[in-house]
């Protein structure tokens, strides 16, 4: 690592103020769930075909990663009397709120010739609420705490939370909406989720507000720097920081592959295509999701304090490893095994199996999936160490722009390779018939892709270079850590 020419005062937080802040996190991810079932909203609701709206959710991805550079540079020019962060989490949320709420709603109710444009232009609203409200998840941390003890509790409350969004969405996707409306191709279920989402998002963006608002000041946008120095950054001074960050540039191509797997094994129709195809019982990806919810939140918690122990790059590296193993369990379990005998209401050897090895990897997998947040903050505490610049900002655009833009090749990658298998006009519904082709492109959708990803940030890593040491050498030790 280059020598230190400023060194940082520690900063630390109340526990609640971590897990409260968190809860931005969740909001948004509570949408980005809504959002995986819009393909069927589109498809069967407003009439878009399978390779139209994949093309169209891509571009919008890509547009979603366009725009962070924007937002993140006017975030770092941002020090008005509302804070740096918290008018970005309200704006970011009333735009999402009112244009899904406008998408759901009114979409199918346009003219035929006019709903692709139409949809293109309410989604491009979402898509700028989205970025306003996910740029702060990646920079706002870097105020919140800056001690490597503390640190990896933000990926404990964010792997938690976001788990429980996921779970909750599947579950009262797969059971209650499903059992209520039957199928996708009633607007009505659309209506009633999205109307539902709004209002839980409300709450989380309410509560991580009231988080961040005490560490949301002046005196943390320079980290309480030693020399207390200001910062006149310029756009064009992005590019040098980019050179020159090698940590940064590691963690985005890092998360980026395992944004690309976690985009294809979550879709809304992969996850179709396993419980309601392959397993013959769509219930069970929301039902089975609660079940092991608790011990895979006492996955996270020993993975986070072996985080804390050994510093988050190597726990990072260990949690993908395991996730690896597991992954490769499950898919020889979709090859070999008979999985519509996995029954909660007649136990069986299969069932058994099947959850504990699902437990682990969904408990692995939100560990190397949410660490990353965490260590674009120490990536944007280096910054400031070897420049003097202190760009959250930034730092957390660059890493959206790269991961959205994997991500929205992830969405394309799906509706590309299932119009390759003949489901070109309509996607994958619950209940259709298991062919050699979907059980196979199950497998390589749900467990080949994340396989792969994972190998990719192995390799990653290996030259990321801020380890646990690292990253305490960047701080000043001359000052006593504080709570605010």
């Amino acid at each position: 690592m280059e020598t230190a020419v400023n060194k940082i005062e520690k900063n630390r937080a109340h526990i609640w103020q971590i897990a409260f802040f968190s809860l931005n996190n969740t909001s948004t991810n509570l949408y980005l769930a809504m959002m995986g079932y819009v393909s069927y909203y589109a498809n069967g609701i407003a009439g878009i075909g399978v390779v139209v709206i994949s093309m169209i959710l891509t571009g919008m991805r890509l547009f979603d990663g366009i725009t962070d550079p924007i937002i993140g540079y006017i975030i770092d020019k941002t020090n008005g009397r509302y804070g740096k962060f918290r008018p970005f989490m309200v704006i970011g949320y009333v735009l999402l709120a009112l244009s899904s709420l406008t998408l759901y709603y009114t979409t199918h109710l346009v003219p035929q010739y006019f709903r692709i444009p139409y949809f293109i232009l309410v989604y491009s609203i979402y898509i700028i609420g989205y970025t306003f409200q996910t740029a702060v998840v990646k920079s706002g941390q870097s105020v919140i705490t800056n001690d490597v003890s503390q640190r990896p509790l933000i990926t404990f409350f964010d792997s938690t939370f976001i788990m429980a969004a996921h779970g909750v969405v599947a579950f009262y996707v797969s059971v209650y909406l499903i059992g209520k409306y039957g199928s996708f191709n009633n607007a009505l279920l659309f209506d009633e989720f999205v109307t539902t989402v709004v209002i839980a998002s409300g709450v989380c963006t309410i509560l991580a507000v009231i988080g961040i608002w005490q560490k949301d000041n002046v005196s943390n946008f320079k980290l309480q720097a030693v020399d207390g120095s200001q910062d006149n950054i310029r756009f064009r001074d992005y590019v040098t920081i980019i050179k020159h960050n090698s940590p940064i540039r590691m963690l985005v191509i890092a998360a980026a592959s395992n944004k690309f797997a976690s985009m294809v094994y979550g879709h809304a129709t992969v996850l179709v295509m396993l419980y309601g195809i392959l397993m013959n019982n769509y219930a069970l990806a929301g039902v089975i999701g609660l079940i092991v919810g608790i011990p895979n939140l006492g996955i996270i918690y020993l993975g986070i304090k072996y985080a804390q122990k050994v510093g988050q790059k190597k726990a990072m590296i260990v949690a993908t490893w395991l996730a690896i193993f597991f992954q490769t369990l499950l898919m020889l379990m979709m090859i070999f095994c008979d999985l519509t005998e996995v029954s909660l209401k007649k136990i069986n050897l299969v069932t058994i199996v099947f959850l504990i090895v699902f437990m682990a990897l969904n408990g692995f997998k939100s560990i190397t999936n949410n660490i990353v947040v965490p260590m674009i903050a120490d990536c944007t505490d280096y910054e400031y160490t070897v420049s003097g610049h202190f760009v959250p900002g930034i730092m957390g655009a660059l890493f959206s722009f790269i991961d959205k833009s994997f991500s929205a090749l992830g969405t394309g990658f799906v509706g590309i390779a299932l119009s390759a298998i003949g489901f070109s006009k309509v996607f994958p519904q619950v209940g259709d018939a298991l062919t050699p082709e979907l059980k196979w492109m199950t497998i390589f959708f749900y467990c080949v892709i994340p396989i792969l990803g994972w190998l990719i940030t192995i390799f990653v890593m290996k030259y990321y270079k801020l380890d646990k040491k690292a990253v305490a050498d960047m701080y000043a030790d001359k000052y006593a850590a504080k709570d605010v």
